[in-house]
């Protein structure tokens, strides 16, 4: 981990809310450094998938941030243009998603989905972006790349997918990557192959990632702290031993309780 004394990003204060409903997220406060891995964990419905969204500003219609500010290597993220946030996103931060396929787009072929992030986000003189969308398919260790490249996303197996994902993510070298329950959808043996990966593509190229998950055997393999959500709010912080090892707040107890 990079233990450089300024954050990468930092959210202050962030609370979320749809139409005159009472806040999903409330007044949530938190820094990632520069190469850290963060995990956000929590029930369904906690906040914490609300609060990443916030983050690269793709909340469902009706959502708004209320209060607070999100600043990525101090830029006020909270404060731009959607066609600002075009030029942040899928460039200095990468998303994740749980299930890929909604994700791709089911009448073009793995190989131009992937390129064509190349082309959006990394400059020309880098090379061909259907060539760097080969290296990236192989990097993930998808076998045959070429042969992957050619295929739609239903031709693909969940894992599969789900490593394309990762591809397109990573191809651009983002500064932070957020993945919302990355796994979650896949078997259990497919599950660690991708935190594996992950993890592996964070290292290559120094990556920050805010992890979002209910899994705390998740959080326990892949992060370095982890923030418990509850009703909207941060109920605990530290690191992964301090919080797994000696929860504080009754709900991590329970959390903790629930998988022992």
């Amino acid at each position: 981990m990079n233990m450089a004394s300024e954050p990468l990003l930092r959210v202050d204060g962030l609370t979320v809310a749809f139409g005159q409903e009472p806040p999903v997220v409330r007044e949530v406060s938190f820094e990632v450094m520069p190469g850290e891995t963060v995990g956000i964990v929590g029930e369904s419905g906690s906040g914490k998938t609300m609060t990443a969204l916030s983050i690269i500003r793709l909340l469902p219609p009706g959502g708004r941030i209320v209060s607070g500010s999100i600043l990525f290597d101090g830029m006020p993220l909270h404060r731009f243009s959607e066609a600002q946030m075009r030029q942040v996103r899928g460039g200095d931060i990468s998303m994740v998603f749980q299930d890929p396929f909604t994700c791709l787009n089911p009448v073009m072929r793995i190989g131009e989905q992937v390129a064509e992030a190349a082309r959006l986000h990394r400059d020309r003189a880098e090379g061909n972006p259907y060539e760097l969308a080969l290296q990236m398919l192989r990097a993930v260790h998808l076998p045959d790349p070429e042969r992957i490249a050619r295929r739609y996303p239903h031709e693909l197996s969940g894992g599969q997918r789900q490593r394309v994902m990762i591809a397109m993510a990573f191809i651009c070298h983002p500064r932070l990557l957020i993945a919302d329950e990355p796994s979650t959808a896949l078997d259990v043996t497919v599950q660690l192959q991708i935190l594996h990966l992950m993890r592996e593509m964070q290292q290559q190229q120094g990556t920050a990632v805010l992890l979002i998950t209910h899994d705390l055997g998740v959080v326990a393999y892949t992060c370095d702290r982890v923030l418990v959500m509850h009703e909207g709010q941060i109920v605990e912080s530290g690191s992964v031993y301090e919080v797994l090892e000696r929860p504080r707040h009754p709900y991590t107890q329970r959390l903790l309780e629930a998988v022992a």
